[in-house]
């Protein structure tokens, strides 16, 4: 005996709710990045960085404008290549830094990126992919103007404890 199981069609498909695995926010970045673009490389207030995430091939790119008078951020584009954790997370932490001070960048975690867009453990990987490519931006940046290394160290040590905690950055903590 044949039994009859009835079918969805394409229209009641279509009109499913589908739950994301993803949160919102990572939703929010993936589908409408922030800084999306690119700066002049050959400016000397300019870093850039470039790193890649061997375990599944997301490649990102960020560039960093800097005053070398207040060492604040002023810009910052991205490039990724990647899945929607990867392009999020560059996004987020483009965010967060644009309008910090170097030493408060290098200071953005990995583990900050994954919590606040709730990244699933097998992303981790993106959040660090984010943390390593700004890193390099300011280390690229700090060998274009070496005489400025000192006062990105003085500004760290000053900047540890004065990060505050309620700076937002599309509902989420900045840094």
């Amino acid at each position: 005996m044949r039994r009859i199981i009835p079918s969805l069609s394409a229209l009641q498909i279509a009109t499913v709710p589908v739950r994301s695995l993803y949160s919102q926010l990572v939703e929010d970045h993936y589908n409408n990045p922030r800084n999306v673009g690119k700066l002049d490389k050959t400016d000397p207030n300019v870093g850039t960085g470039l790193r890649g995430a061997p375990e599944c091939g997301d490649m990102t790119q960020m560039q960093v404008k800097v005053n070398p008078e207040t060492m604040i951020i002023e810009d910052v584009k991205f490039k990724a290549f990647g899945c929607g954790s990867a392009i999020a997370a560059s996004s987020y932490a483009s965010q967060a830094i644009r309008g910090k001070t170097v030493a408060e960048a290098l200071q953005l975690t990995n583990k900050r990126i994954a919590q606040e867009l709730s990244l699933p453990p097998v992303k981790l990987h993106c959040s660090m992919l984010a943390q390593e490519t700004i890193q390099a931006a300011v280390e690229n940046y700090l060998s274009k103007n070496p005489s400025l290394k000192t006062k990105v160290h003085k500004s760290k040590t000053q900047s540890a404890n004065a990060v505050p905690k309620s700076d937002t950055v599309s509902g989420a903590s900045a840094l």
